[in-house]
């Protein structure tokens, strides 16, 4: 778990169990954070902080928030049949879709020994990714292309498990550039390979919603380790492979 950020407060004072009780549950979560050092930036994963029941009562609070929001945007939520459930969705929507990444542990990731001693390129993707941008919380589309050169000590994981570890890492708000670095780090701890790659490309609403409001562009970015980053061939192997998957 990353240290926590240098703005941060730590709590003024232990509190006991009842007193921790009678607070919101982002207060006691929150309380828990700074008191263990750990960051909880948009993008971390918090969910070793969050006990059993906190989860709903977050839900509410989020809901609770998400009405007095709907109510600043003069939004009258009793007449409008459109609106009137609108801030229970968008809570259950941040919190068990959207934002899920944050709040659960990693899923399940089946393991096998590589017995055969497979060392030859292999290529996973694409892979459908959504997120969103932690600077407008708008979304973010894309796809994402995995590339591996295991050896004999590499653990080798199910097909769809990569497909579980990009929806955990990427159903976080956050900025394209950090998501793909923490799937690479994800992935070579689980993994241990001699290269590892990934490629993500990528619709960003925040620009093609509002700003600039351009439906064309698309980001693209690549992270290269161990023998893809130190063999010229194999890189261009494994990236003109995917434009043909393309």
């Amino acid at each position: 778990m990353p240290a926590q950020s240098p703005g941060a407060t730590a709590p003024r004072a232990v509190r006991s169990d009842e007193e921790l009780a009678r607070l919101p549950a982002s207060e006691r979560i929150r309380y828990r954070l700074i008191g263990a050092d750990c960051r909880y930036h948009a993008n971390d994963n918090i969910s070793a902080f969050i006990r059993e029941g906190e989860l709903d009562e977050l839900r509410a609070e989020v809901e609770a928030r998400m009405q007095e929001v709907l109510e600043a945007l003069v939004i009258d939520t009793d007449s409008d049949h459109n609106t009137n459930e609108t801030a229970q969705r968008v809570a259950k929507m941040f919190l068990t879709e959207v934002f899920r990444g944050r709040y659960v542990p990693i899923p399940a990731v089946t393991e096998f020994p590589n017995v055969s001693r497979l060392n030859e390129l292999m290529i996973v993707g694409p892979v459908k990714v959504r997120s969103a941008c932690s600077h407008h919380l708008c979304p973010i589309l894309g796809k994402v292309w995995i590339g591996l050169l295991p050896n004999e000590h590499s653990n080798l994981i199910g097909l769809s498990k990569y497909n579980r570890i990009c929806e955990w890492i990427m159903t976080r708000p956050q900025i394209q550039e950090e998501a793909v670095t923490m799937l690479a780090n994800e992935l070579q701890r689980r993994v241990k390979p001699d290269g590892l790659a990934i490629v993500m490309e990528a619709d960003h609403f925040c620009t093609q919603w509002r700003g600039i409001k351009d439906d064309e562009s698309m980001m693209t970015n690549s992270v290269m380790r161990g023998a893809f980053l130190k063999d010229a061939n194999l890189r261009r192997e494994f990236l003109s492979l995917l434009s043909k998957k393309s």
